[in-house]
Order: C-alpha cells, then structure tokens, then sequence
C-alpha cells in the first residue's frame, strides 16, 4: 500500500515528510514486534500514527527501554550500515509507519546531501542519551534514576504548580525504563503518594512538589 505523508501538524523535518511519502504503509497491532535485535535489515520506519519503543532483552523476560518515538520520528537507521539490528523495537499502541528501503534513503541523501547533517545529530543525541542511560544504570540507584525519569517526563507546570508526565505510564513501562522490577516501581510511586510528592488522577502521575534527593 503507497504511503501517505505525514498530517501537516506532526513534527518531523521536511526530508523526513518527503521519505514518508515515498516509502510504504504498514499497520502494526499493539504490541507487535517490528525489529528484533541481532537480525540484518535495510529498512527504516517513519512513524504516521502511534508509537513504537525500542528496548534490549535479556532472554530472561528482563527488559530495558531505550525510547519510545512517536509520529515524525523514525528507528531502524543503525543497521543501515549492512550491520546487524541493535535493538528491539515493538509498537506501543496499534502504529503506522512508513517503511523506506535503504535505497531510497540513501538516493535521498544523494540528492538533499544536507540530510545526512540531520541524521548525524540525531545519531549523536541518541549516543548521549544511551550513554547517560548507562551511566545513570551503573551509578544511580533505583530511586535516583526514577526521580531523573519522572522530572524528565513531566511537562510545564500548571497553576497549581503541578506537572503532569507528558503520557500515561504504567508501573511496568517505567521499569523498563529503568531497569529494575514492576514491584520495586509500585512500591516507590506509593511511598511518594503517601508522602504528598506526587498524585494519580485518571492513571496520570502528576508531580505535585519536588522530589527529595534521596528516599
């Protein structure tokens, strides 16, 4: 099915918009995994609608999250390389994405050369990121990495003072973020509740006044 570009009021660069339109449309189900790590291929997927996570497993049912991408953001550009994939990549919630060959992709960058600019910088804001993700895994406890996530996904402050994190997340999705269990997450996200640190309305965490250092 040819794809269709982006809605005019979804982020995402003029190149990207123009790869879009010349890829093809794929519809994925809730939970349904688009890449998996270790595998070849030489596509990328620019999401339309949805969003997609990427994340590493450990084979023991252990996961890490990486990021989440929604419309105007793509993932799959690492492999492009000939190398294999490094990372999983599921969709979040039912997703479309268009689906853009290396070929195409790289007769784009033939002839908008000022495109591998942008995905240079992309590539180089990811590299910090993972890193900082690893720093913070290796040197930070449990409750010092939900702090940096929590303050982190939590928008602009409202009259109140109050933040709400940008989307919902669930007790299991900020584990994987985090890297440490569902159980060790719930247990903090109460104690802060209890504390008056932070509220649940609607299954939105709002922070309410700012987070201790330290618990």
């Amino acid at each position: 099915m040819p794809s269709r570009t982006l809605p005019a009021n979804e982020p995402g660069s003029t190149h990207i918009q123009a790869l879009a339109a010349a890829g093809v449309q794929r519809r994925y189900r809730s939970g349904a995994l688009l890449i998996q790590e270790g595998e070849t291929g030489d596509t990328i997927y620019i999401v339309i609608q949805g969003r997609l996570r990427a994340f590493l497993g450990d084979g023991n049912g252990r996961e890490l999250t990486l990021g989440t991408y929604g419309p105007g953001e793509y993932v799959g550009e690492m492999s492009l390389d000939g190398g294999p994939r490094s990372a999983n990549v599921e969709a979040v919630t039912a997703t479309t994405c268009a689906v853009v060959t290396r070929a195409v992709l790289l007769d784009h960058i033939a002839r908008h050369p000022e495109f591998a600019l942008e995905m240079m910088a992309r590539l180089i804001r990811r590299a910090r990121l993972a890193t900082e993700s690893a720093g913070s895994v290796a040197l930070i406890d449990v409750y010092g990495r939900l702090v940096k996530l929590l303050n982190r996904l939590a928008g602009p402050a409202d009259a109140a003072g109050h933040r709400r994190l940008n989307e919902r997340m669930t007790h299991q999705a900020l584990a994987q973020h985090l890297a440490c269990s569902r159980e060790m997450v719930s247990r903090l996200l109460k104690d802060l509740e209890v504390g008056g640190y932070l509220d649940v309305r609607d299954r939105w965490i709002w922070l309410v006044k700012p987070l201790p250092a330290r618990w």
